[in-house]
Order: structure tokens, then C-alpha cells, then sequence
């Protein structure tokens, strides 16, 4: 049986200096052509988590395969890194600013298919047309093009790869709302053209509800629920899950924070949760399976967005 392109199972990181973790046995399997979202607020540990899918920081426990190749076992120079490639968030920051976009390109394809010269820029040119950048742009530095050339500059250098998965971090956050439909439309495109599966991280709702099939929900680090993503945001099982659907610029989808949160030794969520009841406090819920999704509660919610009478 061929392995899944990319899993990961019970991955946590803390980084250095924190107390706390970023990510908590957080696990996922991304297989060929799939769209997987990731949401959460602001700290949730989703960008932690798309980091450790690419193997840029590797967990403290639990571990990251690439074709059911440990991170850890994957080299500068093998194949297996190609595979999966990033897309950022901030896609200025993200380029060097010395190099125009051709070059930026040219400098993967020199670097895995061995090409030189004039193949390599011409090679370069070809997929920065690929993605819409014209030929006015292709020899321009990042700091003279606008937010969008140079997401399409992002996403042309990850093509270079000839990835099988494209992590793409909040890929359109950066950019102007005119733009940001036009990137949306280039990677589903991309994504049919070039069979790739993808895992989009993002905090705009609408966007994940559109572009992906399964959606992960992410809480203090943890996975709170995980399921079709029409299912997940028609019916939300996890009361997180229903605050965070119903929230709105502005206003955050948490309910504020009650007394004694801080010593709180259960479900992570019960100090905010409207639904919390006693044995909440017991211990951190795991994720199980409900139906055809997973979700960590003990008092799920049920088709009318309270916890069902029998709870699971």
C-alpha cells in the first residue's frame, strides 16, 4: 500500500522559552489530490503546525512523514523535500529582495534539475507565465512589484519543486480583497492542473469553506475537531467550532474567559465554553470519532447547537 503523501501523528512543540506548548499531539493525513484547511484564532498553533508539515522546525514529540519518510530522515539534497512546499503569508518578506523574480525561480531549477544559463532563466520565464506574471515583471526585484506579483513569484518558486503538496500559510492575508480572489482562483487552477493536494491555513472562514474538502479546527494547540468541511461548518460539534463560525471581525469568537481558568485541569476549552459541565474538569477530552468527522468533548453538540441529551 502506497503511503499517504504527508501525515503527522501526535506532533507537539514548545518553543525555546515557552511554557507552554505551541502544538499538542496534533495529527493529520494529507493523501494524493486532497484540500485539507487548518482554523483556529490568532495563537492557535496553526502556523506552528503548517511549519512542522514542511519540515521547517521539527516536534519535540510525535513526528512528520513525507511519504511515509520521517522529517528527520530527509536531507537537504533528497527528492522526498520537494515534495511539499510552502507558500507564506507575507510574500514580500518571504523573497529575497536582491534577486528579481526570474531569478528567484532559475536559482530551484538550478539547484534540482541541475540547469544553467539560459535554460534555467528560460525555464523560469516559462512557469512565471504559468502563474500570471508578465513579461514586463519576470526581471524586476520584489520591492518594485506589488503584494500580488509577488505571491505569484511565491507560488512559481514552490512550483519549481514539482511538489506533490502545497502548504500555503494565510496566501492571501497580505494582499489587497481585489487580489486575493485572483491568487484563490491561480492555486485552485494550479492545484487541478498539476494534481496537487494542499493544505491551506487560514483565519477567513469563507475562504476554507470554498477551497478545501476536510477541515481541521485548532484551540490552545490542540486539534478540537476534524471533519468534512461543509459537514463541520453546516453542523459544528465542538461548542469552539460553533463560536468560531458565529464570530465576525472584530468581535472574538471566544466567550470571555471565567474565573479559575488558570487552574483549570481539564477540557482546555471549559473556562470559555457555555456547555461545560463538571466532568469537563476531569482531563482534556480526546479526539474521537463522531459520525463521519473526530471531535475532543464530552458534550458534543448536536443538530440543534446544543449537547445532545446522551452526549457521546
Amino acid at each position: 500500500m502506497t503511503a499517504p503523501l504527508l501525515t503527522a501523528s501526535g506532533v507537539s512543540i514548545t518553543y525555546p522559552g515557552q511554557s507552554r506548548p505551541a502544538v499538542r499531539e496534533a495529527g493529520l493525513v494529507v493523501p494524493e489530490g486532497a484540500a485539507v484547511g487548518i482554523v483556529g484564532e490568532s495563537g492557535s498553533g496553526k502556523t506552528t503546525l503548517a511549519r512542522a508539515l514542511v519540515g521547517a522546525i521539527h516536534p519535540a514529540r510525535g513526528e512528520v512523514r513525507v511519504s511515509g519518510v520521517p522529517w528527520t530522515q530527509v536531507k537537504r539534497k533528497n527528492p522526498l523535500r520537494r515534495r511539499v512546499q510552502m507558500i507564506f503569508q507575507d510574500p514580500l518578506g518571504s523573497l529575497n529582495p536582491a534577486l528579481t523574480a526570474r531569478q528567484t525561480v532559475a536559482e530551484v531549477f538550478r539547484f534540482w534539475d541541475g540547469l544553467t544559463g539560459a535554460d534555467a532563466s528560460a525555464a523560469a520565464e516559462r512557469l512565471l507565465a504559468e502563474v500570471g506574471l508578465g513579461p514586463d515583471s519576470v526581471d524586476s526585484k520584489p520591492p518594485r512589484l506589488s503584494g500580488g506579483q509577488c505571491q505569484r513569484v511565491g507560488i512559481a518558486r514552490a512550483l519549481a519543486c514539482r511538489p506533490h503538496v502545497l502548504v500555503a500559510d494565510e496566501p492571501t492575508s497580505a494582499l489587497d480583497v481585489s487580489v486575493q480572489a485572483q491568487i484563490l482562483n491561480l492555486l485552485d487552477a494550479l492545484r487541478q492542473e498539476h494534481r496537487l493536494a494542499l493544505v491551506l491555513v487560514s483565519h477567513d472562514l469563507g475562504v476554507v469553506r470554498h477551497a478545501t474538502d476536510e477541515v481541521l479546527v485548532m484551540y490552545d494547540g490542540r486539534l478540537v475537531e476534524q471533519g468534512l468541511t461543509n459537514e463541520v461548518f453546516s453542523h459544528p460539534r465542538h461548542p469552539y467550532t460553533k463560536a468560531l463560525l458565529e464570530s465576525r471581525p472584530g468581535r472574538p469568537a471566544a466567550i470571555p474567559v471565567r474565573a479559575g481558568e488558570e487552574q483549570m485541569t481539564g477540557c482546555v476549552y471549559a473556562p470559555r465554553c457555555p456547555f461545560s459541565q463538571p466532568d469537563c474538569e476531569a482531563g482534556q477530552p480526546p479526539l474521537v470519532r463522531l459520525g463521519a468527522g473526530q471531535v475532543a468533548c464530552l458534550h458534543p453538540l448536536g443538530p440543534g447547537g446544543t449537547p445532545a441529551e446522551s452526549g457521546r
